[in-house]
């Protein structure tokens, strides 16, 4: 894809690194701007541990109901509805 993305520190294109620490932070403050805080955001450690040749995963992890619905509602103004 050749789309940017909007909100981090850094425009990048949307191509997999392997060093995905600043993306889980740019989330995390982009999710905090809203109110918004997954307690178990960060690297999935399975795909960490370089058992694939894919980059690592980025876990949300669990939530409660009432943080799923802040998040369905910041999606929802972002989209424009």
């Amino acid at each position: 894809m050749d789309e940017k993305m909007d909100g981090s520190a850094h425009d990048r294109q949307d191509t997999p690194t392997y060093d995905i620490v600043e993306d889980i932070d740019a989330l995390r403050a982009a999710l905090a701007a809203h109110g918004i805080t997954l307690p178990s955001l960060g690297v999935d450690p399975l795909t960490l541990a370089g058992w694939t040749n894919h980059p690592p995963l980025v876990a949300l992890g669990n939530c409660t109901v009432v943080t799923a619905r802040r998040l369905t509602d910041a999606l929802r103004v972002a989209a424009g509805g």
